[in-house]
């Protein structure tokens, strides 16, 4: 890039320079003998810089619309999510977790995963028995589609029935990836 930009700058200042200026430094037979190799060497930069600019363009158009993409997915799928899947987010909520660890072959994750509302931060276990499970957390374009009316929650504090029903709706894997608590002997 430097290298361009010098190549740019010297070959601009050899062709638009004054005659008097050339003929002070001694430059002016240089610059009518390499005329066209001086000429060549703007074209070049000048094309070298507007490829830059174009690349850039393309990548920022090309990232807004994944973006637009995204969030539209993301709109759609909170209008449709199915028990599972809202209740797999309302652990994240019931918790008061950033990240949890859920596994990786369960549908309601893959739905949320594929559909940009999850993203998996790595951290990834492989059990025999469980199978293999990820560290994940709520992507930051879907929070603030996820509500408390979205996900069925109660308002403040949850009565004694509000209570068993979100108990009772829990996902069925989450048990069985609560870590034991260690005690000391």
């Amino acid at each position: 890039m430097s290298a361009m930009l010098w190549l740019v700058i010297v070959c601009v200042g050899l062709m638009f320079a004054p005659q008097a200026l050339l003929q002070q430094l001694s430059l002016a037979d240089f610059v009518m003998q390499y005329n066209f190799i001086i000429g060549l060497g703007l074209i070049i930069g000048a094309a070298y810089f507007l490829s830059q600019l174009v690349s850039f363009i393309t990548d920022e158009s090309i990232q807004h619309l994944q973006k637009k993409r995204t969030v539209e997915t993301i709109e759609a799928k909170v209008k449709l999510l199915d028990p599972a899947e809202r209740a797999l987010l309302r652990e994240f909520f019931l918790q008061g977790a950033t990240l949890l660890a859920l596994p990786q072959n369960e549908l309601a994750v893959k739905s949320l995963l594929e559909t940009n509302i999850l993203e998996k931060v790595g951290n990834e276990r492989h059990y025999a028995i469980q199978g293999p499970t990820a560290e994940y957390k709520i992507s930051m374009s879907a929070r603030i589609y996820l509500n408390r009316d979205v996900l069925r929650l109660p308002a403040g504090e949850p009565t004694p029935e509000e209570l068993s029903y979100l108990i009772k709706t829990r996902p069925h894997f989450i048990n069985g990836l609560v870590q034991p608590r260690k005690h000391a002997a």
